[in-house]
């Protein structure tokens, strides 16, 4: 009885551990829309000519990031496998020993799945006045001063 209430404890302690190091997890900005309506009959779609201003690359992955999903599933599985070793003392240490390598190994597992990459955020002056900034994964032949047709939150030399 004295070793279930160990294991218990264990698992407890070290997914509250683990739980609270997690970071939040910002996402990517998305790229910007027109701050203007489309015309009625036309939802969603609308067009803008304007000039590059900027063009700058940014990283897409999520960082480095800190501790999350995959360190908490793999700590509880390793956990659960390391409670089936042993008995008494042993079991107690086998557990934990999974709940710190199941954590581990669970970590390395989701940094590996998580792709970087790189987006461009272009800034473009458009003939109305005003500044607008959109998010690609790519920019083609795009140049600062290039003029271009903005459909659709995606930047196209004109």
């Amino acid at each position: 009885m004295k070793t279930n209430r160990i294991v218990v404890a264990s698992l407890l302690a070290a997914s509250t551990f683990i739980a609270g190091c997690t970071s939040p997890g910002y996402g990517y900005p998305p790229a910007a829309s027109s701050p203007y309506p489309a015309p009625a009959g036309n939802q969603g779609y609308y067009t803008s000519y304007g000039v590059v201003d900027s063009i700058q690359a940014v990283s897409t992955g999520s960082g480095p990031g800190g501790v999350g999903a995959g360190a908490v599933i793999g700590a509880v599985a390793g956990g659960l496998l390391g409670n089936q070793i042993g008995s008494g003392t042993g079991r107690g240490v086998a557990t934990a020993a999974g709940v710190v390598g199941g954590a581990l190994a669970g970590n390395q597992v989701e940094q590996r799945s998580r792709q970087g990459g790189t987006a461009y955020q272009i800034g473009v002056r458009l003939d109305n006045g005003t500044y607008q900034t959109f998010t690609q994964e790519s920019i083609g032949d795009l140049n600062i001063g290039n003029r271009v047709r903005v459909e659709n939150g995606r930047v196209y030399r004109y």
